[in-house]
């Protein structure tokens, strides 16, 4: 099996959405998806976090969280305010290979790739470290549709590369409804600035949709990026 990890550019670009519709497109395609959330921010214990809206919208997909933390800030800032001892890489380094052992696993990140999940280390780290331990690994990049998103989205899939890390392709996570010029343009310009395929465009809105709408909606929004 392998791990697909799904970083963005920034907060807030819709990494949760496009993770449920990478789950039910692996689903679809035969797979079994299993979601791994390594640090969850900005929910108190016994909220609905990111795993529970995944599984809002994909149905009922395996997975867990590494560590749940109050404050809507990096997790390693978090946990110094709570006084919490974040878990370590080896630890979750390990439950991400032992999932992968029977599931086509997906990793979704906090915030942009370099944030920290624990004590000096990020999620370019933790997929290095799945990939020595054999699992193979590959990154989708979120991005924001609009002005900007171009300069972000290079420098996301170089410094993912940089680390000797395969990137996938781009996926806007919001798509307008009423898409202005730059977000035109960038459908084009995205490849050309950083080197690997748009996947798709989930559409504006699409996280309020029930789960038999998001699902039939998934296969014209995205394209499963081959192992």
């Amino acid at each position: 099996m392998s791990a697909i990890f799904v970083t963005g550019t920034d907060t807030g670009v819709g990494k949760t959405v496009v993770t449920a519709a990478l789950a039910v497109a692996r689903r679809t395609a035969g797979g079994t998806p299993y979601v791994v959330k390594p640090a969850q921010t900005g929910v108190a214990q016994g909220e609905p976090g990111d795993l529970d809206e995944v599984r809002r919208l994909a149905g009922g997909v395996a997975g867990h969280e590494g560590v749940r933390l109050r404050e809507p800030l990096a997790p390693d800032t978090a946990a110094r305010l709570e006084g919490i001892d974040l878990p370590g890489l080896a630890a979750q380094r390990d439950a991400v290979v032992s999932a992968a052992e029977g599931h086509d696993v997906l990793v979704e990140g906090a915030g942009g790739v370099l944030v920290c999940l624990g004590r000096h280390w990020d999620l370019l780290d933790l997929a290095q470290s799945v990939a020595h331990a054999g699992v193979p690994v590959g990154f989708v990049v979120v991005a924001r549709a609009g002005l900007g998103t171009l300069n972000h989205a290079a420098l996301t899939v170089f410094a993912i590369q940089h680390r000797g890390l395969q990137v996938h392709g781009v996926v806007i996570g919001s798509w307008p409804r009423d898409p202005d010029l730059a977000a035109t343009q960038n459908l084009l310009d995205l490849p050309v600035m950083t080197g690997v395929p748009v996947l798709g465009r989930v559409p504006e809105g699409a996280g309020q949709l029930s789960p038999s709408q998001f699902a039939a909606g998934v296969p014209d929004w995205l394209m499963l990026p081959e192992d």
